[in-house]
């Protein structure tokens, strides 16, 4: 099968980080396409970040029509609804994907973002699915989004100090990563700290490739019609 994993900001150094993780969880006979928005933000941080990515998110998806699923990679789930409206194969975001795992490993989870002003669309999001009650916490490291990419210490050590406080304040027995840009942190967090850390670009292609093998689409009957 084929996944089309877009990041919906315009940096390529954090799409190759994204396309690393889906490949390391994806099955053998899974073709990642890792892509991201040739025009919008260079990154999403934040109400107005993600208008105005949405119409490059568009263009983007549409120059993939043979995708079997499509991966949103921004912890907003940034145009999750208006992608489903337009192609009729499996959407998931990442955000989404991430606290749905995380809901199904753990009794209560913390998020840990990048910054404050993130914090209440994400919030919105948890309200959305459902998962509010399940989530303990969003924490804002103040990091922002393209920091990430440069690999200072400095930067992991705020994110680390961010689980601690999440253990022990708000008794977090999982910890979900709010940014695609901290995809390449799970597996050592999670022996660091010795609980389940998630990334949502690993969650979201393996939830992508159980709804392709179970033949499932995007229900056209209703929100998500196009007509």
């Amino acid at each position: 099968m084929k996944i089309l994993v877009v990041n919906p900001n315009t940096t390529v150094s954090m799409t190759t980080k994204i396309a690393a993780a889906a490949r390391a969880v994806a099955r053998p006979d899974t073709e990642i396409i890792a892509t991201n928005s040739q025009n919008g933000p260079a990154s999403i941080q934040g109400f107005l970040d993600v208008a105005k990515c949405v119409p490059g998110l568009l263009e983007e998806v549409g120059r993939h029509p043979d995708a079997d699923a499509i991966v949103i990679a921004c912890f907003d789930d940034t145009g999750l609804d208006a992608v489903r409206t337009l192609v009729s194969v499996p959407v998931l975001g990442i955000g989404e994907a991430a606290y749905h795992a995380a809901s199904m490993v753990a009794n209560k989870f913390s998020v840990i973002t990048t910054l404050s002003r993130s914090v209440p669309g994400i919030e919105n999001n948890l309200m959305r699915y459902g998962l509010a009650q399940k989530c303990a916490g969003v924490r804002a490291t103040d990091i922002p989004v393209l920091k990430l990419e440069e690999g200072d210490p400095a930067t992991l050590f705020k994110i680390r100090s961010e689980i601690r406080e999440a253990i022990h304040q708000d008794n977090a027995e999982a910890i979900v990563l709010g940014c695609a840009g901290m995809a390449d942190l799970m597996a050592q967090l999670s022996e660091e700290f010795g609980l389940p850390v998630i990334d949502g670009v690993a969650a979201g292609v393996t939830f992508a490739e159980a709804l392709v093998n179970n033949r499932l689409t995007t229900s056209k009957i209703g929100a998500y019609s196009a007509d």
